[in-house]
């Protein structure tokens, strides 16, 4: 985890420097504000110059709703901060930790946002007849700026929504260079590797393996993200399938692919502390033994680089580093995928501009910078994330070669993608059930 400063940003401080800063087209003096982040606000998005496409506005303001929280927030409106100066647009922003249930209040009492940040498709999917939906305009930087696999899940009964905001690249697996190194070992890029590995490491008696997958009331998706990971390296067809319901749930490729993740996790000579200590085990702790050498690997996605301790190293040849999840077959290149998709509630002029804004590779470029963050916009240069490990998973997110899945129990009804799925992982690490007993009861949980 990067080191946390205070930044303040302030657009003039005296009367000289504001004449300075209008000559340069930046933001007038009375633009002062301060930002908890920890990086920085590049040039080119202090010149208002920059901004001109957008329009000027006077007195409008432009609603944000979403489930970004804390220091992350203040990364986020810093990114858009000069637009809003210097269009005019008062972009005001409301994060929740409930945001599901909260929009849907929202919405249904007649005061939905004028944007929202929906960090499931699915979700988003249930609004279609209170959204706006994307303006030609806005499609052809959508169309430009992401894949066609990005854009699919911005769009509803054949018409574009949203734009992706985030991205996060999921089918990661942490683990110590340093430990490598010393070992002689090298990052296997097949599963068949991968399992290699892990018998060699566990022959020398160190566990190959950390899980956690306790998470409070929603213990038991990390689980969720195992299974995906393994079905997704199966076929994109297959996933599709699944995940969309032309197949059941228990159909016997699904039931493999849990008994597939089940020779890592109920594997005693491979889990840190034993399997039965799986779920009960925080995943924001989960992958911390790596540090202390008493495990080798930790399957969790790209966020986890800010669970780290604050003194840890987190880079290719440092304390700890991320490797893409292995796949089935030699040669493919696929990765599970979530994040958030900017949709409207308003038609007015201020929220389509501010639609078009969050789409640029302006938007995505600052906010690499302002703090970590990872985006699969394809015009941004990832060499200026803030990290090394946000650096490496947008250099994947935005590479066209890689097959992006959105994560699937988000696509799925929440009775089963947040619910019965995760308890169903608890009982089955715990060996409360076995596979197929599991996938049965998830499919008779599927909403009929």
């Amino acid at each position: 985890m990067s080191k946390t400063r205070r930044l303040a940003y302030i657009a003039a401080a005296t009367s000289a420097l504001a004449l300075a800063a209008a000559a340069c087209g930046a933001p007038d003096e009375d633009a002062e504000t301060t930002f908890n982040i920890r990086g920085e606000i590049p040039a080119e998005a202090e010149d208002c110059a920059n901004y001109e496409q957008y329009g000027e506005f006077e007195d409008e303001e432009v609603t944000i709703f979403g489930s970004i929280l804390d220091q992350e927030a203040d990364e986020m409106q810093a990114a858009w901060y000069n637009f809003g100066e210097c269009t005019g647009i008062d972009v005001q922003y409301e994060g929740t930790g409930q945001f599901e249930a909260d929009i849907k209040v929202r919405v249904d009492g007649g005061t939905a946002p004028d944007i929202a940040l929906f960090p499931q498709p699915g979700l988003m999917a249930n609004f279609q007849d209170d959204l706006v939906p994307a303006s030609e305009e806005l499609s052809g930087l959508a169309t430009e700026g992401w894949s066609e696999d990005w854009l699919n899940y911005g769009t509803i009964d054949g018409t574009f929504y949203a734009a992706p905001n985030s991205a996060n690249a999921k089918s990661f697996i942490w683990y110590s260079p340093t430990f490598f190194a010393d070992n002689g070992y090298a990052v296997p890029t097949t599963w068949d590797e991968l399992i290699t590995l892990s018998d060699e490491i566990a022959a020398t008696g160190v566990t190959p393996w950390c899980a956690g997958f306790e998470s409070g009331g929603a213990t038991g998706w990390p689980g969720t993200d195992w299974i995906e990971d393994i079905v997704l390296r199966e076929g994109t067809d297959l996933y599709d399938q699944w995940v969309n319901h032309e197949i059941p749930f228990n159909d016997p490729q699904i039931v493999a692919a849990i008994d597939k993740a089940g020779t890592v996790l109920l594997n005693e000579e491979y889990v840190y502390n034993g399997p039965d200590t799986i779920s009960s085990t925080a995943f924001q702790e989960g992958g911390l033994p790596i540090l202390d050498g008493e495990c080798a690997f930790y399957r969790m996605a790209s966020f986890y680089g800010a669970f780290w301790p604050e003194d840890t190293t987190v880079a290719e040849d440092g304390d700890v580093f991320a490797f893409q999840f292995p796949e089935t077959t030699a040669g493919d290149n696929t990765m599970l995928v979530g994040g958030e998709f900017v949709a409207a509630f308003s038609d007015s002029e201020a929220t389509e501009a501010t639609r078009q804004f969050l789409a640029s590779e302006l938007y995505h470029s600052t906010r690499l910078q302002t703090g970590p963050w990872s985006t699969a916009q394809q015009a941004v240069d990832p060499a200026v994330a803030t990290t090394p490990v946000n650096q490496f998973a947008t250099e994947i997110l935005v590479d066209p070669a890689v097959t992006v899945r959105f994560d699937g129990s988000d696509l799925m009804p929440g009775e089963v993608g947040a619910s019965s799925f995760w308890t169903g992982m608890v009982q089955w690490v715990d060996g409360a059930k076995d596979s197929q007993q599991v996938a049965d009861d998830i499919e008779a949980s599927w909403p009929q």
